[in-house]
């Protein structure tokens, strides 16, 4: 089967709700669909949310992470942090569980001189002195140290920027964030945090369900596309994906080989295209999935634009699926600026379209839109 990068596009957006805004109560439905919303930065991910959600509340995204604690924070693929569905919870944990990522121990003895039983001590320490409890960064890493007295290496790594060492019992769900203190994050052990945590999954089945969910919202992808977003390893990845058997097909993509479900192949050729402009947030789920092809959906050479030094990524006009541009925003009072930079010209339709969207950022935003296009 053959089909165009455009074609690829429509399919892409309307897997985001990006073609059309799904129903203001919809935001557990978005999170899942997009496997989860990065958060990096929060405010970006409530803006991703913004842009697939109509009128969705500006408080939504915060309530549903620490008052209703459907939504979780956590670190997750690429060891990023993300917010995922709170009972899907067992789901990523199992399949993050897999990776061997943290499980280096040539790594951790170089940088941290720790063993891989050092750092199992550490994660179950962590998992025991936070239950039913918040602890910021310092307070976890004197409670880890005395519950390990015992241990030279638990002191050493109190004294340290405790950081990349947490991830792993993020990875194992022994630990998630709950809400700040003042500026100071706080972490929690999610099996006491979640309201009513699923059972456990085992992890084949979770790897596998992972693949089904990449691919239904990135497809079609490539091997390279599912590693880069997974940081897995080539053959790990390619072992996922054959685990799938008949579910999964491989179309051509304007002379690319990918991958898509079976089912959304066979939808993908009968997509007709729809008029789209959306303003996508930083960090945005949409464009860190086509980060490995994304001169594809370009108007030309303009990936440095988006794709910066330090791992940051712009937010993104995008325009029928197709990064068209970048802008920003700040506040000032009661005004909202919002500044566009299309990478081209673009047609009165897709400026006035912007606009729009600018329009309904400052209404999510509590403010008024002060819009400016220079291109």
């Amino acid at each position: 089967m053959k089909i165009s990068w455009p074609q690829a596009a429509a399919w892409r957006m309307r897997q985001h709700f990006l073609d059309r805004r799904a129903s203001s109560t919809s935001l557990l439905k978005v999170t899942s669909r997009l496997c989860g919303l990065h958060a990096q930065l929060l405010s970006s991910a409530e803006l991703s949310a913004w842009a697939r959600i109509e009128n969705l509340d500006r408080s939504a995204v915060r309530r549903a992470l620490w008052e209703d604690r459907s939504l979780v924070k956590t670190w997750a693929m690429r060891g990023t942090l993300h917010l995922l569905p709170a009972s899907e919870y067992p789901l990523w944990s199992a399949a993050l569980a897999t990776s061997p990522r943290y499980l280096r121990e040539h790594q951790w003895k170089k940088h941290f001189d720790l063993t891989l039983a050092d750092l199992e001590r550490l994660n179950e320490a962590a998992g025991a002195v936070l239950e039913g409890r918040l602890l910021t960064r310092d307070a976890l890493a004197a409670e880890v140290a005395a519950a390990l007295s015992d241990a030279p290496f638990a002191r050493k790594i109190a004294a340290s920027s405790w950081g990349t060492v947490l991830k792993p019992a993020a990875f194992t769900g022994r630990l998630c964030f709950g809400p700040n203190a003042g500026s100071r994050v706080q972490f929690t052990n999610p099996k006491t945090w979640l309201a009513a945590p699923a059972a456990a999954i085992d992890p084949a089945a979770a790897t596998r369900e992972v693949t089904r969910r990449f691919l239904r919202a990135y497809a079609p992808a490539t091997l390279h596309d599912f590693a880069r977003w997974w940081a897995g390893a080539m053959a790990t990845i390619r072992q996922w994906v054959k685990a799938l058997g008949d579910e999964v097909s491989e179309i051509d993509v304007d002379g690319t080989p990918a991958w898509m479900l079976a089912s959304d192949a066979r939808t993908v050729t009968r997509l007709g295209s729809a008029r789209s402009v959306r303003l996508l947030p930083a960090f945005d789920p949409y464009v860190i999935g086509a980060s490995h092809h994304a001169e594809r959906l370009m108007p030309g050479p303009f990936r440095k634009r988006i794709f910066r030094p330090q791992g940051w990524v712009s937010p993104v006009l995008l325009v029928n699926g197709r990064m068209e541009g970048v802008w920003r925003h700040e506040t000032a009072g009661n005004r909202v600026r919002v500044a566009i930079q299309p990478f081209v010209r673009q047609p009165a339709w897709v400026k006035r379209a912007a606009s729009e969207e600018a329009e309904k950022l400052a209404a999510f935003l509590g403010g008024a839109a002060h819009f400016s296009w220079r291109g």
